[in-house]
């Protein structure tokens, strides 16, 4: 039942004269509005509850002004800038599939297990954003792709890290090894996140080794920068991008937990990957050995349309960026490489990143004090319906312009990249399509280490899955496939 506001609560007959005019906004803060040009944000004040009332002023006291005026005057003025011309990646800052020798990776591999095993690796997971696209309000990680396993993309991850402790134990001889995995959330998935995790026993992991932390949130502006009103007495905000967590760790205080754990890289992804190679040892041991700040996976593009953001230079000699597909002309974007008879742009972002802590750091100040954010023109819910407005954010890939030196390591996009973005009946990166991917590349495996299948349904459109408790990327599974026959669909377990 609603409870009666201040004013129907007073008897009409009791009360005599005109009733008390309504309490002013405070004089304090409609003043720094004012300095924002923002005032706009009490228009309606008049007209609200006194409980009303209070809700707007706690929620105005909980924005840092300061801070998000320079965001919107740095991200509107730098739409206005000319960009520096785009140039291809040079060759050698990218280490191809065709160029690696099998010595080269066992290197790698072991270099890889050694810091894992002295517990310099963490991983960090960005899963902010909830499976919308995919009809679930739940947080994207607590999908379920349809694998016969049933597992969400949460425990696929989990449990490929248990197997990587367990060969970097096993290889360095160590009673057990820890990585940390901080899992970055938003408002709208922390709570979730967290219970799912809870409720499933950490999938196996220690509860000591993981820690969740939350994105921030930002206003919606109109096109003049004004904030956008989501109701009388609330300002509409969204989250600040999967960029927002390097701002996130900085005021968390989460880049000192890892410097205090002796943790030296960052293993960094995001959640909507079925086939991501999580705390990858042949990755980290690339990246140790290249001695870069930063470093990223890369796939090949496939056709000059794919939407994918690809890897550039901006000016000759710049540093490495990205570019979203939306930003590059369709020009460039089929431009060819005439020596290669390959895309001059072809190096695709899939958002499976590796930094040093140092540069995390780094970044964190250096983005705060550039505050320049992406603008994107979205619907937002206002107090007039939904108006157009800008959301403001910043992406993962921000970082790599503040690196001094940023390494590129190509890996097959059949191997490591199986995007869960869209509905089943969309064309592309469905739960279906990353489902097929897991289970094409597991029989394969199966079939590596002299397993046989058997199966009613032909064989393109189902497969077999290998546990990750039982083999990280294929290895070790002579002993439970050689000579046996296994009936697809079905789960390779212990």
């Amino acid at each position: 039942m609603r409870e009666p506001t201040m004013l129907e609560g007073i008897d009409s007959n009791a009360a005599s004269g005109p009733l008390p005019p309504p309490t002013s906004p405070p004089q304090a803060l409609l003043e720094r509005l004012k300095d924002y040009g923002q005032e706009d944000t009490f228009a309606l004040w008049d007209e609200l509850s006194p409980d009303e009332r209070h809700l707007l002023v706690k929620d105005i006291e909980s924005l840092d002004l300061s801070r998000i005026d320079r965001i919107i005057r740095c991200s509107l003025r730098s739409q206005a800038l000319p960009v520096a011309a785009l140039e291809p990646v040079p060759e050698s800052c990218v280490s191809s599939v065709e160029e690696r020798t099998m010595e080269e990776r066992e290197r790698w591999w072991k270099m890889g297990l050694k810091a894992i095993s002295e517990g310099k690796l963490a991983v960090l997971l960005l899963s902010g954003g909830q499976g919308t696209r995919l009809g679930s309000s739940d947080p994207k990680g607590c999908f379920n792709i349809g694998l016969p396993s049933g597992k969400s993309l949460f425990q696929l991850q989990a449990e490929r890290i248990l197997c990587v402790q367990r060969l970097a134990a096993q290889a360095m001889n160590e009673g057990s090894v820890t990585i940390h995995l901080y899992i970055m959330t938003s408002p709208f998935t922390d709570d979730a996140t967290r219970k799912f995790f809870e409720s499933h026993k950490n999938f196996g992991l220690e509860a000591d080794q993981v820690t969740f932390f939350q994105q921030g949130t930002i206003p919606c502006i109109s096109k003049d920068g004004r904030y956008i009103m989501e109701t009388p007495f609330k300002v509409a905000k969204s989250p600040d991008g999967n960029g927002g967590v390097y701002s996130a760790l900085k005021s968390s205080r989460l880049l000192e937990d890892m410097a205090t754990r002796g943790i030296k890289y960052v293993d960094c992804y995001g959640v909507d990957n079925a086939l991501v190679r999580v705390a990858d040892p042949t990755f980290l041991g690339y990246f140790i050995d290249k001695g870069v700040a930063a470093a990223a996976k890369v796939v090949r593009k496939a056709y000059p349309q794919e939407k994918v953001g690809v890897f550039v230079r901006r000016g000759k000699g710049g540093p490495l960026s990205v570019v979203e597909y939306s930003e590059l002309d369709p020009s460039l974007a089929s431009a060819i490489n005439q020596q290669t008879g390959r895309l001059r742009f072809c190096w695709s972002n899939v958002c499976l990143h590796m930094f040093t802590l140092d540069f995390l750091n780094q970044v964190a100040n250096g983005l705060e004090k550039d505050s320049i954010y992406h603008l994107a023109e979205k619907k937002i819910p206002s107090i007039h319906g939904h108006t157009m407005g800008l959301k403001l954010e910043q992406f993962i890939f921000d970082a790599f312009p503040y690196a001094p030196s940023t390494a590129l390591f190509e890996v097959l996009r059949e191997e490591e990249f199986a995007p869960v973005k869209n509905a089943n009946g969309s064309n592309y990166d469905t739960p279906d399509s990353a489902r097929l991917l897991v289970l094409r590349l597991h029989t394969r495996w199966v079939v590596a280490a002299g397993g046989f299948l058997t199966h009613s349904v032909p064989l393109y459109a189902t497969g077999v899955e290998v546990s990750p408790l039982c083999s990280y990327a294929g290895e070790n599974l002579e002993s439970i496939c050689r000579g046996r026959t296994f009936h697809a669909p079905c789960e390779i377990a212990f």
